[in-house]
């Protein structure tokens, strides 16, 4: 028999095996995950009913009358015992009911499919920004240790971590809307896309019928939110360029923290991996640098930069809240601050579960990338 063959019989029962144990961790996690988010939107539901405030006196105004507010609580189920209002919105999220926004009269899940695109989108571009610099940043630190390169990468890497991200953005915002106003680099200091500037949905732009407040539309209009996407489907490429200008600032502002984060998981774990006796064999070998760099350290060197890269994408969320409210962005951070601020619940609850199970996503996929990344771990 054909040694070759064999080899790639057991090399195929391995790739099968090892997928079959990959979806069983995938469905296990996935399990798991479930009492997660419950726990998380309960400890969400009692705390925001434990913050000072009437939700009456906040919407309707401080000078709502007593009538008027016990009405208020009797339309929106706030008279009911807490455990009460928890066993009925458990009930109605089970059938895919979030609710309605008690300040906007607007379907909760309508707001996600309008506002997480935006999130989305900033929280994107802001984790490329940091892995493009952030991780050859790294490497060039740890190529040229203790060189005048090394000190000014972590020096500016030290100055990224502690600065805050409002307190940056407001910089941004003076020197690019400001300072630059007249000149071709000034970029938009707040909102999504210019006065007079209106995206058409891509399903419109195709005569697509859909009903509104559908599972259908819902997912249409997330889609249609993703300015960048639906303007490539739409082929409105003055939309796409305003979008990518406006997304400038606040994706810097928000890629600075994790990006120095990664520049400095990126040094120090291919420093570890260039003093190991593999890789000064490989130089020894008179292999060209790049490739002792690239294929033998870098890719041994991934995995603590994907645990960091994971965490600081799921971190990004928590951040796109000051994010979006200092540069006017209509996003998930900045509904969540004005439902925080309005005690909107159902929007808090909805938007904030949506957060948790993002969060949970990452981690997941990121325990999923070591067995693809280390063959170690896949034959473990």
């Amino acid at each position: 028999m054909d040694i070759r063959f064999c080899r790639r019989c057991r090399l195929a029962k391995s790739d099968v095996l090892f997928l079959h144990i990959m979806i069983q961790y995938t469905v296990r996690r996935t399990i798991l995950a479930v009492p997660v988010l419950f726990a998380i939107l309960i400890v969400v539901f009692f705390l925001a009913r434990a913050v000072p405030g009437d939700p009456c006196k906040s919407i309707l105004g401080e000078k709502a009358s007593a009538e008027t507010c016990e009405r208020f609580a009797e339309k929106y189920g706030l008279n009911e015992p807490v455990p009460v209002q928890l066993a009925i919105y458990m009930g109605n999220m089970l059938r895919g009911d979030f609710g309605d926004s008690i300040r906007f009269k607007r379907p909760v899940l309508l707001m996600l499919a309008e506002r997480l695109p935006m999130t989305i989108e900033l929280g994107m571009a802001a984790m490329t920004l940091a892995l493009l610099v952030g991780i050859p940043a790294g490497i060039l630190s740890a190529v040229r240790r203790n060189s005048a390169i090394d000190v000014a990468t972590m020096f500016g890497a030290n100055i990224g971590v502690s600065l805050p991200v409002f307190f940056l953005g407001l910089l941004l915002i003076y020197f690019f809307a400001v300072v630059l106003r007249d000149t071709p680099f000034a970029l938009p200091p707040s909102g999504r896309l210019p006065a007079g500037v209106t995206p058409t949905p891509f399903f419109v732009y195709y005569g697509l019928e859909v009903e509104p407040n559908t599972g259908k539309f819902y997912f249409y209009q997330f889609i249609a939110k993703l300015y960048i996407l639906n303007s490539i489907l739409t082929t409105d490429w003055v939309v796409l360029k305003s979008t990518i200008r406006h997304l400038i600032l606040p994706a810097i502002a928000l890629a600075t923290i994790p990006l120095a984060i990664i520049a400095r998981m990126t040094r120090s774990s291919m420093l570890e991996i260039l003093g190991l006796d593999y890789i000064r064999t490989a130089k020894a070998k008179g292999l060209p640098q790049r490739m002792v760099i690239m294929k033998h350290s870098l890719r041994n060197a991934l995995l603590p930069i994907v645990t960091i890269a994971g965490l600081q994408m799921a971190a990004i969320l928590g951040g796109a809240v000051l994010t979006e409210t200092i540069f006017s962005l209509p996003g998930v951070g900045l509904s969540v601050y004005e439902a925080i601020t309005a005690r909107d619940f159902p929007v808090i609850q909805g938007f904030v579960l949506v957060i948790a199970f993002i969060y949970v996503s990452f981690n997941l996929i990121v325990d999923l990338s070591y067995a693809i990344l280390d063959p170690r771990i896949r034959l473990n």
